[in-house]
């Protein structure tokens, strides 16, 4: 059993950071490719930004140049820095991760429950 647990969203000022962590627990023998996402019109969720095990990332446009995404993998936690934030950036941000359980193992997707980012005019 593998649990994601998001953490670091608030009530900011337009133009304010906040940074989301992503923390996995469990029985996890590796965290591999790990995604921030958010409700969107039209769709069920976007994706944000991304970062595989290697470390290597991808950012929606809309917020290139104002979040960065980073990882620990000691710590199996994934950072989400949020920088200049808009009051479009409002929304739910949920954390996904496949996960391995175990050496061997096949792996899986899983999703945290969602911490609230609220950007203020």
């Amino acid at each position: 059993q593998v649990q994601l647990v998001e953490s670091g969203g608030g009530v900011v000022q337009a133009g304010g950071s906040l940074r989301l962590s992503c923390a996995a627990s469990g029985s996890i023998f590796s965290v591999n490719a790990v995604g921030w996402y958010r409700p969107a019109p039209g769709k069920l969720r976007e994706l944000v930004a991304s970062i595989s095990s290697s470390g290597r990332t991808t950012y929606a446009e809309s917020v290139k140049g104002r979040v960065t995404i980073s990882r620990d993998n000691a710590k199996n936690t994934v950072y989400l820095q949020m920088n200049s934030l808009r009051h479009e950036d409002t929304a739910v941000y949920y954390c996904n991760a496949v996960v391995q359980s175990r050496f061997g193992a096949a792996v899986y997707d899983y999703w945290g429950q969602g911490t609230q980012v609220t950007v203020s005019s």
